[in-house]
């Protein structure tokens, strides 16, 4: 499903989350740094530096004035979802595939990008309310959500399964009731969770015990504290989890519903939508896409053609 973010609003913390106050969970929907600024990563950016990219002039024309005018392009991101988003070492700088994306797309247009941090709730409305110029932060495009803003696709991610190193409870996908799951809030593992729980009770079975966080990372480190038994997040963003935890994560089975990321912009900006598909895609055949996935070990979500999404 990508990062299969739904547009459901982010839903409170549960319980868990009392337990895991002091590790960074959720923002506020603010710029820079969030209220309390999601986890690190548990390593930073790979050595390899993301290509250089040469402005291509008649998509920069494509550009609106009320985005150029300032030379940059703000992206609204929620920096706890890794190896797509999220901080740096040094808890700040927000880095990560769409991070390296994102500024090829600027410069392609001629322009700087500026990432602000937002708890992902907030990208959308601070999208509409022109706080953000653009969204890149592993939306999934769905028919709901190009109802209120246009979309451009750059990748393809499905709902992977992550549990403790060697599956010690024998947890499947296709059967988590009675499990203790961990899941960021807002996505649509949210609403996975929510049918297979409606299937548990049908069934007579024990229901999912879910737990909603604000941070995907806060959600990985759940799982490696054993307060939950499994999540569910994007597959790039476990395999990711597996990489980094010493072998503490693993993922069990194949990604399921998978489903396009898209760049989120609002809509009526005459040809901006263009000029992004269109920068996407001359990253995509100059090889410079590539490159970037690979930087980040996750060519195995490329798609060969960017797609506007306006309805």
């Amino acid at each position: 499903m990508g990062r299969t973010r739904s547009l459901l609003s982010a839903f409170a913390v549960t319980t868990l989350a009392l337990a895991l106050a002091g590790c960074g969970a959720g923002g506020d929907g603010g710029g820079g740094s969030s209220a309390s600024a999601p986890a690190a990563a548990p390593s930073s950016a790979p050595a390899a530096e993301a290509p250089a990219v040469t402005k291509d002039d008649a998509l920069a024309a494509q550009v609106p004035a009320a985005v150029s005018a300032d030379g940059k392009i703000v992206f609204g991101a929620d920096a706890s979802y890794p190896p797509n988003e999220f901080t740096d070492t040094d808890g700040s700088t927000i880095i990560g595939m769409d991070v390296d994306l994102g500024t090829a797309v600027a410069q392609k247009l001629g322009l700087q990008a500026e990432f602000e941090n937002s708890a992902f709730s907030g990208i959308i409305p601070g999208i509409e309310g022109a706080k953000y110029e653009l969204g890149m932060s592993s939306f999934s495009i769905n028919d709901d959500r190009v109802q209120t803003v246009d979309m451009v696709s750059y990748f393809t991610a499905g709902t992977s399964l992550a549990v403790k190193a060697g599956n010690p409870d024998g947890i499947r996908a296709d059967d988590l009731c009675g499990k203790a799951v961990g899941v960021q809030a807002g996505t649509t593992q949210v609403e996975d969770l929510a049918a297979r729980n409606s299937q548990c009770t049908t069934a007579g079975k024990a229901p999912i015990s879910v737990s909603e966080l604000q941070a995907q990372t806060d959600v990985t480190l759940a799982l490696t504290a054993n307060r939950v038994q499994a999540m569910l997040a994007d597959s790039p963003v476990v395999a990711y989890a597996a990489k980094t935890t010493e072998g503490a994560v693993e993922a069990v089975g194949e990604p399921y519903d998978t489903a396009p990321y898209g760049v989120v912009l609002a809509k009526n900006q005459g040809d901006f939508g263009k000029a992004i598909q269109g920068a996407i895609q001359s990253l995509m055949d100059d090889g410079t896409y590539g490159k970037i996935l690979e930087k980040w070990n996750v060519q195995g979500g490329a798609i060969p053609t960017s797609e506007l999404r306006t309805q």
